[in-house]
């Protein structure tokens, strides 16, 4: 079995291991390192292979917003999973920016924890539900016709957004829109383009913000 490659990083010595304690029961996880802030983090995916980083968003020599930002410019094939609280807001949004694939709060479940891992791995969005309205802050009224005026994005083009928001893969789209592959893929590059994005999580990212998924 492949393993899941995870390093946790947090600057509390006890939330780490605490972390590393419950999370190496699971068979498909392998905790590989323990770090105790973002740069540290980010050093050690530079000289390890490391799948999923689960990354504290508040630590004083470097948070995660910048560790973050520096693992995915280093190797954006690395997903980075935040744990957060619910103050942390402003932190969410800029850590969203940067690459990571979702959030977490502190103080989920060892199970909600452990499928947000493998969700992430995935290449899916993990977004806590206790805490979804933090990302639905309208930039307008919300309404796909708006949108599309503005962004001349097309009718199937908001339809393969809101399926890549509720986790669709490309296949999964192009079987449910009856369009191959590739043309999904075309899709997408538009969608990219014309939203100034850079991947799948800032397209998901985009239709949670702008209320395009319930």
């Amino acid at each position: 079995m492949n393993k899941i490659k995870l390093a946790i990083v947090d600057d509390e010595k006890l939330i780490r291991e605490g972390l590393k304690m419950i999370l190496s029961t699971y068979e498909d996880i392998e905790v590989v390192g323990l770090c105790e802030d973002g740069r540290k983090a980010y050093e050690f995916c530079k000289n390890n292979s490391v799948d999923v980083v689960l990354m504290d968003i508040r630590m004083p020599e470097c948070d995660g917003v910048l560790g973050t930002k520096l693992i995915k410019e280093e190797n954006e094939n690395i997903k980075v999973l935040i744990l957060t609280t619910f103050k942390d807001g402003s932190y969410i949004d800029e850590a969203l920016k940067g690459g990571a694939s979702g959030y977490l709060l502190k103080d989920s479940s060892d199970e909600l924890i452990y499928g947000g891992i493998k969700a992430a791995f995935g290449g899916n969005v993990v977004v806590h539900p206790d805490i979804l309205n933090k990302l639905m802050v309208k930039e307008n009224e919300g309404f796909s016709e708006d949108i599309q005026s503005r962004t001349g994005l097309t009718d199937r083009e908001i339809v393969i957004i809101q399926e890549i928001a509720n986790g669709l893969t490309n296949k999964e789209i192009a079987e449910k829109m009856f369009l191959t592959e590739g043309t999904i893929k075309n899709n997408i590059t538009a969608i990219l383009s014309k939203l100034y994005l850079r991947d799948r999580t800032q397209i998901a990212i985009y239709a949670f913000k702008n209320n395009l998924v319930s």
